[in-house]
């Protein structure tokens, strides 16, 4: 029952974020306070002698953060949705005890970027992709949320005695996806690159990808062992063997549907034929339901098929 609960309050208030997606990062966003019955709390799990994963408990507060503190200040990963910034920043003070001086953006989603504005305002310093900034001032969001620093395919960072590497990984679930990989502590925040034990949200309108999908989890896979600890985008805290599972179904998924699309089938066909129900019971949700699923693989895979255009984009049929 508890992880039923736990599934309500992600699918209802997930479809919320993403339906507003283009203005997500507008603080007007934002989840119910009493979906499940109960008050919305940050658990926080101590990885590290000085980090922390912190996840939203009785509520959805937007995606999982990591928060780091050393000589060099505090460092975060991801900072969820507006409505949640007084609670997240009682939660990192009471583990840190001091302000946050740096923010990593995994991707451009507001359950991610949410309170960029408010912690800038405190003196935060936004990092992320160029792609993320470019989305923000497309879509006019408050200059105190836009990223000031921004890097193409790498950025490293060598602070509190730890190497961090943000990596971009192409037309993945955005156009503007980093993972976040701490050799020193074998740890890495995947951002919405890994949907713990659930069927991924693709954002093809964003520059998302099946392929680039796959790719992006093989990139963070080739970087792990048996004892990584992966936090995801969204779900609990995983090991490689959680993110190979999620790899496998993805890719035998996506090679089951690029096959019905070369045999002339349309996605109409693909669609009645429901080819992937025995990844139904294991994998679909409430806002990536098993139909969803293959329609989303259908369309992005079409495009790299029929158009050649590296599977970078979603098309209608």
């Amino acid at each position: 029952m508890k992880v039923l609960n736990r599934l309500r309050i992600i699918t209802s208030s997930f479809v919320m974020v993403v339906l507003g997606v283009s203005v997500a990062y507008v603080g007007g966003v934002h989840a119910d306070d009493h979906v499940g019955g109960g008050s919305i709390t940050y658990k926080s799990t101590k990885l590290d002698d000085n980090i922390w994963m912190l996840q939203g408990e009785g509520g959805f507060t937007g995606g999982n953060i990591l928060v780091s503190k050393g000589v060099d200040g505090v460092v975060m990963v991801d900072d969820g949705l507006p409505k949640f910034f007084d609670l997240l920043n009682k939660t990192v003070s009471s583990s840190v005890g001091q302000p946050v001086d740096y923010i990593l953006n995994t991707h451009l989603h507001g359950d991610h970027t949410g309170n960029n504005a408010a912690f800038a305002k405190t003196g935060s310093h936004i990092i992320a992709h160029q792609n993320v900034r470019n989305k923000m001032i497309k879509d006019k969001a408050d200059p105190k949320q836009l990223p000031v620093f921004t890097f193409q395919k790498q950025f490293n960072a060598y602070l509190n005695g730890q190497s961090l590497h943000a990596i971009h990984v192409a037309h993945a679930h955005t156009d503007g996806d980093a993972f976040m990989h701490y050799p020193d502590l074998n740890l890495v925040h995947t951002g919405d690159i890994f949907f713990n034990g659930l069927f991924p949200f693709i954002d093809l309108t964003n520059g998302g990808s099946v392929r680039g999908y796959i790719a992006a989890q093989q990139a963070i896979l080739t970087r792990a062992n048996d004892s990584t600890r992966i936090v995801p985008g969204h779900g609990p805290l995983a090991s490689k063997a959680d993110l190979l599972k999620a790899n496998v179904m993805l890719k035998n998924s996506a090679d089951i549907i690029q096959a019905l699309i070369y045999k002339g089938k349309t996605k109409e066909d693909v669609m009645a034929a429901n080819p992937l129900k025995f990844y139904h019971d294991e994998w679909s949700w409430g806002f990536i339901t098993t139909e969803k699923f293959t329609a989303t693989l259908y369309d992005s895979l079409y495009t790299a098929v029929t158009q050649g255009e590296g599977d970078h984009s979603g098309h209608n049929h």
